[in-house]
């Protein structure tokens, strides 16, 4: 399940980057002739707002959000892993009341019109309870992968091991 939510979250990711850079350069195009498309940048806008929560999920597939870990790095391996336990339980409850409020919000912003697109505002605020969710969802999978793989080379949940970042360091 995990390969497969990782490559729909590509491929999204990539649709709507795609979809995003043939707007915003065919509304340029269409100003320059004076026809300029307003609901283009309102649509651009919308799809980045879900672009960004496709990247977040990314980034945390990958572990490569930023952080500090400076008095983390000083635990051993398996205590790490039960510090990151705990912080991704602490996070998932977060997403978990931002979704539930999200949610929420999205049915009061029903009716009312994103910009001059003529598309409803619920299609914007959506995008954070969805997002919340697939965050969580992408956190789990790494707290189960990180606890099936445990022992002193194994990946953790947030952050990358030596090993991993010795790997990366040599591909690239």
């Amino acid at each position: 399940m995990a390969k497969l939510l990782e490559q729909i979250e590509f491929w999204l990711g990539v649709t709507i980057l795609a979809i995003i850079t043939g707007l915003v350069f065919v509304a340029a195009v269409m100003r320059f002739f004076g026809t300029p498309l307003i609901w283009s940048v309102d649509l651009a806008q919308l799809l980045f707002i879900w672009l960004c929560f496709f990247g977040a999920a990314r980034a945390m597939r990958q572990r490569g959000h930023l952080g500090v870990d400076f008095l983390a790095r000083l635990l051993p391996h398996k205590g790490r892993l039960v510090l990151e336990t705990l912080l991704s339980l602490v996070f998932i409850a977060f997403m978990i009341m931002l979704a539930i409020e999200g949610y929420q919000l999205t049915f009061l912003n029903l009716e009312r019109q994103f910009g001059d697109s003529g598309l409803s505002y619920a299609w914007v605020t959506i995008a954070v309870p969805v997002g919340c969710v697939l965050l969580s969802l992408v956190l789990l999978l790494n707290m189960i992968e990180a606890w099936r793989k445990r022992g002193p080379n194994g990946p953790l949940i947030f952050s990358r091991t030596e090993t991993e970042i010795e790997r990366t360091q040599a591909l690239g």
